[in-house]
């Protein structure tokens, strides 16, 4: 593949929405560019994983400037499977936005492919600096799409969104510019093992700071569930796998370069695992309606991904990508069920709904495959990712962690069974439960539907067949236990 090609996956994006801004009132032109775009990424992220499938690292030096300042952009396998998820979320979701109608503002789909386009930025960037000016790319948009539709409850989810964001993002920008005061660069690769300067190591914590923040780590969080429960249905699905990824993104990144895969701060990373996994769930546990007992289970897998971080060994890192891939397809579907049944009956209230599994079979199982492999129940992906963090855990002697890493799991069932009980299962309550008898009587429209019932497809056939994906999480893992490769290949691009 040339290398030159890893500028297009932010190029396309941009460009067809600059173009889109052009022809501000004809939806399907915008549905259509969107989803071409989309796919193009995704077709050029297949050609990224066969290319860093054996552990080569791509890069390209964007301008031709002099080593030191210029703009790198790099793909190893990391960064190539993220690229790849990423792409086909965002056509699954634009598909579903369709569906709800979320995508009838005007500038809902340029919007959209600006956010893409600064996340695939992101997993691409060799240089801290860049990363930043990528993640803000990511985030204005974000502001918007939040905040679609107006409303009172909304507004206020859109005030928490950008007060959170905005403040970590000044933070980040402090850190990178203690870290370049400290250190004298900001490409990785120069930056490669500069944490045993302990001064660039409490910089480099900012940065890490920030970056959990934007990822919902606890105790930094809150505004994850408030925001998210509260954004159009849509852009609630595409939120979920590509914001906070990013910022988990960065803290693998980050830590397996800067520091060096270093032991000596793990048992923080540990801490904030654990935390994290319980905190989540437990949040969860206490709510009343679909989306917000599914945005927390959002901060809960967070916990996930960051205990094959703290193990620190090629099997808890290959865990974790192998992990963050099929949670981004199963929470978006998730979520996609959910914003399925509050565009059709008018709510998420648990106490509103009842036997979705009687007028809307294909959205129920749809649903309960994609709970199951949340919860880990096997032959789902959720099983063999779980199931791998457990046995790396354990094979690296932190049987407390594999142990809270099961309790988890136990109490997600628990809040699945909830959902599944009082919309799905159970007779609906007297006086209906959306906003008359007509909407309660009504079936959830297949358009709603497919895309949940494609990502639950997808979630069972990577349990089923999971070695080409833990084959390949494994060549991931061991580029961020050893880093050599991607460090000289980003330091002379």
């Amino acid at each position: 593949m040339n290398p030159a090609l890893l500028a297009l996956p932010v190029a396309l994006p941009l460009l067809a929405a600059g173009l889109l801004v052009l022809a501000p009132d004809r939806r399907p032109l915008h549905r259509l560019t969107g989803l071409t775009a989309s796919a193009a990424v995704l077709v050029l992220g297949a050609l990224l994983l066969a290319a860093t499938a054996g552990g080569a690292v791509l890069t390209h030096d964007l301008g031709g400037w002099r080593p030191g300042i210029a703009i790198v952009l790099a793909a190893d396998a990391f960064a190539a499977v993220m690229v790849t998820v990423t792409a086909l979320l965002a056509v699954v979701c634009l598909a579903f936005a369709a569906g709800t109608g979320d995508d009838r503002h005007r500038l809902f789909v340029p919007l959209a492919l600006v956010l893409t386009a600064g996340v695939y930025g992101a997993y691409l960037t060799a240089d801290l600096f860049t990363l930043f000016v990528f993640v803000e790319v990511m985030l204005v948009p974000s502001y918007v799409l939040v905040g679609l539709g107006g409303g009172a409850r909304r507004l206020a989810a859109v005030r928490l969104y950008v007060t959170v964001n905005l403040l970590a993002s000044t933070v980040f920008l402090a850190g990178i510019g203690l870290v370049y005061g400290a250190a004298g660069a900001v490409n990785l690769g120069e930056l490669a093992g500069a944490a045993a300067d302990p001064a660039v190591a409490v910089a480099g914590g900012v940065v890490l700071l920030a970056m959990a923040v934007k990822a919902a780590v606890v105790p930094v969080h809150g505004w994850l569930p408030r925001a998210y429960s509260a954004a159009p249905p849509a852009v609630t699905a595409l939120f979920s796998g590509l914001l906070t990824k990013v910022g988990v993104y960065a803290v693998f990144r980050i830590w397996s370069v800067l520091y060096g895969g270093g032991a000596e701060y793990l048992w923080l990373v540990m801490a904030a695992a654990l935390l994290t996994m319980v905190v989540g769930v437990l949040g969860a546990v206490g709510e009343q309606a679909i989306r917000p007992i599914l945005t927390f289970h959002m901060v809960s897998q967070i916990g996930y991904a960051l205990l094959g971080l703290a193990l620190a060994t090629v099997a808890g890192l290959a865990a974790a990508i192998f992990f963050l891939v099929q949670y981004v397809l199963v929470k978006a579907a998730l979520l996609m069920c959910a914003g399925a049944v509050e565009t059709t009956y008018g709510t998420d209230q648990l106490d509103r709904l009842g036997r979705i599994v009687a007028r809307s079979p294909l959205l129920a199982v749809a649903f309960a495959a994609s709970a199951l492999s949340l919860v880990g129940i096997p032959p789902l992906s959720g099983f063999v990712a779980k199931l791998s963090l457990v046995t790396a855990a354990a094979g690296a002697g932190r049987y407390v962690a594999a142990g809270v890493a099961v309790a988890v799991s136990l109490l997600t069932l628990m809040s699945m069974l909830k959902i599944w009980n009082g919309a799905f299962w159970r007779d609906e309550p007297e006086g209906g439960a959306g906003t008359g008898a007509t909407a309660v009587r009504g079936r959830v429209r297949f358009a709603l539907t497919a895309p949940a019932l494609v990502l639950a497809a997808l979630a069972v056939g990577l349990g089923v067949a999971a070695e080409p994906l833990l084959a390949f999480a494994q060549v991931a893992a061991e580029g961020l236990v050893d880093p050599s490769a991607y460090v000289e290949a980003v330091r002379a691009p």
